[in-house]
């Protein structure tokens, strides 16, 4: 079968369009196979970091994400973690991402993934070359040296795509991932969970009595042994979204769902119950991303449970960092190595991410309820309850980085857990300060690589990479103002805007060499 297509992506959710649109806008030929003809209104997936945005903007519908929001801009985009139930005088904000905003070119939103599907949906619409078939399944897929042939099935019956590459962007029980041959590793934590869609004309006056205006409200009690009662809002109104573990057993028939709110609440309020839906708790991990010229991103490679709102971003980088490499590899002037660094980065980040995020909020808070309540020594848990999250620790850690990486410069891990500066460091993301000519370094990037220079000299970067073929934009500056704040006189920026290199001189070929993975 001959070529259709250069990539072809199976699932059309937020990852999956994401990445198309990163490929189309940079040329290439993409299609997209999706099951669901409208997205699913089921509001999950809702906070989005800066970085995320980033994203988007690149993607050319920032704006229209801006535009889609529901809640009022008055909510913080923040939590609340309240002890026992959510009325009471025992609470502290939690995760407010706005406190690391000088360090990205974007802000923080927030809305229902349906509304973030359809701004993805209605921007790849606009890229000609994107083909998006809608009401299509998996079927299976073969591989060989030349490509991948994907088999889908519809209602007009079975299709065949055959692309350069295949990505699987179709979710946690992804047919991609085993058709590949891909394993996973899972950590099951033995919880059932619930996932409640209500409205309430009375909730929000209620919460407002003991709490700020916030976007979402977790209760913790000692019973649960440091798993979350998880109360978000939906359009900043009367719709709100719960998660909560609920008994083995539990069916919509044999379980009272009103008292559950009630109970995670503190009192009882109109409920107006729309959907009901259960799920289990755990982490999975694929053992590897790719498979020939099979790859897999998003919740196919990485699972967990949606606490923080870590997964849609940790999805949406997996896209940017993928589609840049999947393009340089089509187009040529990507190295052997570069496709595989695709894993060698982005692996090791959601592994710290379930390690020392996610896990360690369910063990700090188990720990935490395990050894002081109000019961025991009131003053003893008021001391340590106010100090459990002084400075906002989580959220200055997270900053998800790719130091050691083979396709940066330098040693280390990739990880997730890091601290944000100016400093420009490789394998970190970039952070904007101000040009010369009015512009931020964010808002000064190129689509492919971007070098700052404030030495005046530049080195032999443009002669450099014009011979290796890479796509470079060369930024000349001084070296004073806010640009001292990187330390570095010289930046090689990556098409998705972490640093691959810094310094005050270099070996331009090595440099770049190793950045495209042929140096490694």
């Amino acid at each position: 079968m001959d070529l259709t297509h250069d990539v072809i992506i199976v699932g059309g959710g937020p990852v999956g369009m994401g990445l198309a649109i990163d490929l189309g806008q940079r040329g290439h030929s993409v299609a997209v196979i999706e099951r669901y003809a409208e997205p699913q209104l089921v509001p999950k997936g809702q906070n989005m970091t800066q970085r995320t945005v980033e994203h988007f903007d690149a993607w050319g519908c920032e704006p229209d994400l801006r535009a889609a929001r529901l809640q009022s801009r008055d909510v913080a985009n923040g939590g609340r973690v309240a002890y026992g139930r959510l009325l009471t005088d025992h609470a502290y904000d939690w995760l407010p991402r706005e406190n690391v905003q000088p360090f990205y070119g974007q802000r923080v939103e927030r809305m229902p993934q349906y509304r973030t599907e359809a701004v993805l949906r209605s921007r790849a619409a606009q890229v000609p070359s994107i083909d998006i078939h809608y009401g299509l399944s998996f079927e299976g897929l073969e591989q060989d040296a030349e490509g991948v042939t994907v088999t889908a099935v519809g209602e007009s019956g079975a299709q065949r795509f055959r692309g350069r590459y295949a990505v699987g962007c179709d979710g946690s029980r992804s047919g991609v991932r085993d058709a590949a041959g891909i394993t996973q590793t899972v950590d099951e934590h033995d919880r059932k969970m619930v996932l409640l869609v209500f409205r309430s004309s009375e909730l929000n006056e209620l919460l407002a009595r003991h709490h700020p205006p916030r976007s979402f409200y977790n209760a913790l009690t000692p019973e649960l042994e440091g798993y979350w009662r998880f109360l978000g809002r939906v359009d900043g109104a009367d719709e709100w979204f719960h998660h909560s573990p609920v008994p083995a057993d539990a069916t919509t028939e044999n379980f009272d769902f009103k008292a559950l709110l009630h109970e995670t609440v503190g009192t009882s309020f109109d409920v107006d119950l729309g959907y009901v839906g259960f799920w289990d708790l755990r982490f999975s991990l694929a053992d590897q991303y790719r498979a020939g010229r099979v790859l897999i991103a998003g919740d196919a490679c990485h699972s967990h449970p949606p606490y923080g709102g870590y997964g849609i971003n940790t999805g949406f980088e997996d896209a940017r960092n993928l589609g840049w490499k999947l393009s340089a590899t089509l187009e040529g002037w990507g190295g052997e190595a570069l496709l595989d660094s695709y894993e060698a980065e982005r692996r090791p980040v959601f592994a710290s991410l379930a390690a020392d995020f996610i896990g360690k909020f369910i063990e700090e808070d188990r720990a935490f309820m395990a050894t002081y309540s109000p019961e025991k020594d009131l003053q003893e848990f008021e001391r340590k309850w106010a100090d459990r999250n002084a400075g906002s620790a989580e959220v200055l850690a997270f900053e998800p980085n790719y130091e050691g990486s083979p396709v940066v410069e330098g040693e280390g891990t990739p990880s997730s857990r890091g601290d944000h500066r100016f400093e420009a460091r490789p394998g970190h993301h970039l952070a904007p300060r101000a040009l010369s000519d009015g512009r931020t370094t964010y808002e000064a990037l190129g689509s492919g690589f971007t070098l700052f220079d404030f030495a005046g000299s530049g080195g032999n970067f443009g002669t450099a990479a014009e011979a290796l073929g890479i796509p470079l934009t060369i930024i000349s500056d001084t070296f004073d103002g806010e640009r001292l704040d990187y330390e570095a006189e010289m930046i090689l920026v990556r098409p998705d805007g972490f640093v691959a290199w810094c310094g005050a001189e270099a070996d331009a070929d090595a440099v770049l060499a190793q950045a495209v993975g042929k140096g490694c």
